[in-house]
């Protein structure tokens, strides 16, 4: 168990991968390739779990970490969360394990996060409706959704626009009208208990992912996959006033290296009394309540 006293930060969004080259017919590699030159990613291959728990604990930062199982929709192979979730036990200091299962599954994406809570230590589940091909709000999640919140454990959700397919033919078949935040509001009123987290800076639909954070108690934000130096006024005025206690520093690792995030957070325009909640005690908080 990562112990929060001693860590500096919780970076609360980071990508697992296998290692390059597993699934080279599935064209997953070319996908990651495009993606970190759009990001200006400082990688040729993207870094294991082992060498992300190496890198994380060089800087002295937990890490939430998941895999995205978007198989269905996409083509791309899993990375199994058992496995995801044994690599990082073995770095149990360093790394939070999610789990990511699509919620086209049903039944038996239920009965998986359930095994995966009760038996491999998962903490929360990432969604990735863009990725995934579903809107946040359709009933057929909701089996899914249902199981989780037995757990207790939080669902994090991407918003926004994602760098995940940018400039690919067609953005590779990725649709963006999924991942519009104000659909996951029905899902913060069905399930007021599920500890729920809006991913990125929710770009075009920022006041919406503003809103609905305000709105819902059980509603955060991370601000992952951004630079803060080209973060919205709005999101700023808000993450130093009403919202100071549901924002989360979020990196969007291996795309943006946490330190880098961070150098851009020290320059950025937040309150002095606000940048310890946002790096680590408003996470902290978080991940204790439902340990």
């Amino acid at each position: 168990m990562v112990d929060f006293s001693k860590v500096r930060a919780i970076d609360f969004h980071t990508h697992a991968e296998e290692p390059c080259g597993c699934h080279s017919d599935d064209g997953y590699d070319d996908l990651q390739t495009t993606m970190a030159k759009y990001f200006g990613a400082p990688w040729t291959h993207p870094p294991t779990i082992p060498q992300t728990a190496a890198h994380y604990r060089e800087h002295n930062i937990a890490a939430v970490i998941f895999p995205v199982d978007a198989e269905r929709e996409t083509g791309y192979r899993r990375y199994r969360n058992e496995e995801v979730a044994e690599l990082a036990a073995e770095h149990s200091d360093i790394l939070i394990p999610f789990a990511s299962i699509d919620p086209a599954k049903g039944k038996l994406g239920a009965r998986e996060a359930r095994n995966l809570v009760e038996n491999h230590g998962v903490q929360g589940f990432k969604f990735h409706p863009t990725m995934q091909g579903f809107y946040p709000n359709d009933r057929m999640a909701y089996t899914l959704y249902e199981a989780i919140a037995e757990t207790g454990k939080p669902a994090l959700f991407h918003t926004g626009q994602t760098g995940v397919g940018s400039g690919m033919k067609g953005g590779n078949g990725m649709r963006l009208k999924y991942s519009n935040p104000m659909y996951i509001d029905d899902v913060a009123v069905d399930f007021p208990d599920m500890p729920i987290i809006l991913a990125h800076p929710s770009f075009p639909w920022q006041e919406e992912a503003l809103s609905v954070a305000q709105h819902k108690p059980n509603v955060y934000i991370d601000l992952s996959g951004w630079s803060p130096k080209y973060f919205p006024p709005i999101l700023v005025r808000y993450a130093n006033t009403m919202l100071k206690k549901k924002m989360l520093f979020g990196s969007d690792w291996p795309m943006i290296a946490p330190e880098k995030w961070l150098n851009a957070f020290d320059q950025a325009d937040f309150r002095d009394e606000v940048r310890p909640l946002i790096l680590k005690e408003n996470a902290q908080r978080l991940l204790s309540a439902v340990a």
